[in-house]
Parts: structure tokens; C-alpha cells; sequence
């Protein structure tokens, strides 16, 4: 009989020890399952690690003429792989603690697209977009299969309240994106053509002063001065290489505000390690820190984002750039 000495069986335990044995023989298949579920990302990423990479290939004005028409807007290759295409909000007049913006600092979208190796585009930038346009531009991206990567603001007291939401389209047909990206700019203010282009404005800056205190060369664009140094790293989103000028580009913008002071305004592109240093050299400069985020979904290494905002002496808040920057791995991007 079960149970019974003399066949050499024991009793079943009861109460507490029995309990505990129940208890842990349900959880076999769980913890198994759990097992599995935690292997799978691992042995996803080897896969994803020992795919080949694809590079960008080199690309001219005339190769990107359908997706010019589409947009109505010229935009200009960078570094020979990039066509990238400013959209400025010169419908708004934006306010920030009391400065006008003008939209060459901070409210504008720039997309960039770039042609791969497999016959490939990628499109991918950001939107400036009010918030009462947010919701429908979302719903447009969404319906012409164009994803969004991140969501937030570049400034902080801002009359009216703008957002920028960041884009990320990819397939064979270029056109098909930038008709997507169109659609969604027709939800919003964004004017269709740019102004015609004026002479240069003289800045009431000391360039020289900024380029010293950076140890690089800026270049003004418009009523803003600005300086960009580049990641060294080799940054991929997903398996494709991305060429500078597509994200990793720290961007030092200085508008003037009169007698030789600045509004700045731009991002700091980061590896985690250097968020802490970068935030700590910014305050210590007398720099307000707006945001800390990422723009990208499946970049690596993984990068973080911190925009900056202060008015002060250009050439002051220059060094106290530069002692952040300097915590950073980047490097002036070539001539």
C-alpha cells in the first residue's frame, strides 16, 4: 500500500513541506519558460551583431530630383552621402524667457535621406510642429508607414508651445517616403517655399572670440553662428552605418541678442557615460539644461541627447561650452 513501511515507501509530506514542493513543481514550467524567454534577446542580438553591415553610397543632387519635386524644397548633399532639407518655421514668432527666436536657432525640421549599398533609403531627422499640430502630423506619419523615434522639447518657457518629434522611414522607393513626409508637413504651418535667398547679415558676435574659446572654426548660417563637432565613433542604426551629419553631431548655436551677448541653444550628442559630466559642466557654466533624451530607437552605440539654453556673453559661455565638450568623443568634423 502507498504509504506503507513495510513496501519502503514513506508517507506523503503534508502542511508546510508539502506546500513548498507543490509550489515549486508548478513553477518548473514558468521558470523553463523564463529561461527561454531570457535567451531569446541574447541569441536576437548575436544575429543581429553577425549580420554584415550596410554602408552608404555616395550620392549627387540629380539622384535625389523625385524626392526634390515631392517635397518643394531644394535641399544639399553633405559629405556626399547625406541630402538633407530644412523646413524653417518662419509662419511662428517664438518666444523664449523673453528672446525672439529666430527659426535658424531652434523651430525648424530638418530631414535627412541617405542611399545604401542594398538599393535602400533611409529618411530620418526631426519636425518642428506645434502642439496643437502634434496629434494629426502623428496619425499622417503613421498612415504613410513613417515611424517616430522620440518626442520632445528644445526649449523651455516657449510662447507658443512647440514640440519636435524625430522620424524614421526606410524602404526602396525614396519618393514614397518624402510623398509621406509631405503629407505630414501639410498638417502643419510649415511654409512650402523658402524666401529668396538675402546677402549676408553682419552678427553682432565676436566669432573669432567663439572659435578661440571652442579651439574650432564655426560658420554663420543665416542670423546664427554655429559650431559642430562630430562623434568619433562608428555609430549604425540597426545593420546601416550612419554617415555624420545624420544625429551624431554635437551643434554649438549662437544667436545674437545685442551687445556682444547670445542666446544658445543646441544639443550635445553622449554616450551614457558622459551625461553625469556634461550636465555638471553645463551648470557649472551658468547653463540651463532643457531636455535629456534619446532620437533614435536601435542606434549604437547608444546615444542621449541634452539641450542647453542661456543668454550671456558669446565668448563666456563659449569656455564654459568647451569644458563640456571636452568630456566628450568628439572631434571638428573635416573642412
Amino acid at each position: 500500500m502507498p504509504g506503507d513501511p513495510q513496501h519502503g515507501l514513506e508517507p506523503p509530506p503534508s502542511g508546510p513541506t508539502r506546500r513548498r514542493l507543490v509550489i515549486s513543481t508548478a513553477l518548473i514550467p514558468a521558470l523553463a519558460g523564463a529561461t527561454q524567454l531570457t535567451a531569446r534577446p541574447a541569441a536576437a542580438a548575436a544575429d543581429r551583431n553577425d549580420r554584415p553591415l550596410v554602408l552608404p553610397l555616395p550620392t549627387t543632387q540629380n539622384d535625389w530630383r523625385g524626392v526634390t519635386r515631392t517635397l518643394g524644397r531644394q535641399g544639399e548633399v553633405l559629405a556626399g552621402t547625406v541630402y538633407r532639407v530644412a523646413f524653417l518655421r518662419r509662419d511662428l514668432r517664438v518666444v523664449s524667457k523673453g528672446v525672439t527666436i529666430t527659426p535658424d536657432l531652434a523651430v525648424g525640421s530638418y530631414i535627412s535621406f541617405i542611399r545604401y549599398a542594398d538599393g535602400s533609403t533611409l529618411m530620418m531627422g526631426d519636425m518642428a510642429v506645434l502642439e496643437t499640430e502634434l496629434q494629426h502630423v502623428t496619425d499622417t506619419l503613421h498612415a504613410h508607414g513613417i515611424g517616430q523615434t522620440a518626442l520632445h522639447k528644445h526649449l523651455l518657457t516657449q510662447k507658443p508651445a512647440i514640440w519636435w518629434t524625430h522620424v524614421h522611414g526606410h524602404g526602396h522607393d525614396a519618393v514614397a517616403l518624402a510623398r509621406g513626409l509631405r503629407a505630414a508637413l501639410d498638417r502643419t504651418g510649415t511654409p512650402h517655399t523658402e524666401p529668396p535667398a538675402t546677402k549676408a547679415h553682419r552678427l553682432d558676435l565676436d566669432t573669432a572670440g567663439i572659435d578661440a574659446a571652442l579651439h574650432t572654426k564655426g560658420t554663420q548660417d543665416g542670423r546664427i553662428y554655429k559650431v559642430i563637432f562630430a562623434r568619433r565613433e562608428r555609430i549604425t542604426d540597426g545593420s546601416r552605418v550612419l554617415p555624420r551629419g545624420t544625429g551624431s553631431m554635437t551643434a554649438l548655436i549662437f544667436q545674437p541678442v545685442g551687445h556682444g551677448r547670445a542666446a544658445i541653444n543646441g544639443d550635445f550628442v553622449l554616450v551614457a557615460s558622459e551625461v553625469q559630466r556634461v550636465i555638471a559642466a553645463l551648470r557649472c557654466g551658468g547653463i540651463d539644461i532643457v531636455s535629456l533624451h534619446s532620437h533614435g530607437l536601435t542606434d549604437s552605440p547608444r546615444l542621449f541627447y541634452i539641450h542647453f539654453w542661456a543668454v550671456d556673453d558669446a565668448v563666456k559661455l563659449a569656455r564654459a561650452l568647451h569644458k563640456a565638450v571636452s568630456t566628450t568623443n568628439v572631434s571638428p568634423p573635416p573642412a
